[in-house]
C-alpha cells in the first residue's frame, strides 16, 4: 500500500481537469460542492465561460468516490 504523506509530496503540486477531477470524486455536482466548501482547491485561470479548471491532483484523490 501507498503511503499518504508520499502521494501527498507527489500530487500537491500536479493537478487534474474540471472532466477528470468529477469523474474521480463522483460527478460534476460534488466536485462544484467540494470545490464551494473549500475542500478541493481549484482555479480558473481566466474569466471565460469556457476557461479551463486546474484543481489539485491531491485534493481530488482525498474525494475520490468508488463507483
Amino acid at each position: 500500500m501507498v503511503n499518504e504523506e508520499v502521494l501527498k509530496i507527489v500530487l500537491n503540486d500536479k493537478t487534474f481537469g474540471r472532466d477528470t477531477a468529477a469523474d474521480i470524486v463522483g460527478g460534476l455536482a460534488r466536485l462544484k460542492e467540494l470545490v464551494g466548501k473549500g475542500l478541493i482547491r481549484a482555479e480558473k485561470t481566466t474569466n471565460k465561460q469556457n476557461g479551463k479548471w486546474f484543481c489539485n491532483a491531491w485534493d481530488v484523490i482525498k474525494w475520490a468516490k468508488l463507483k
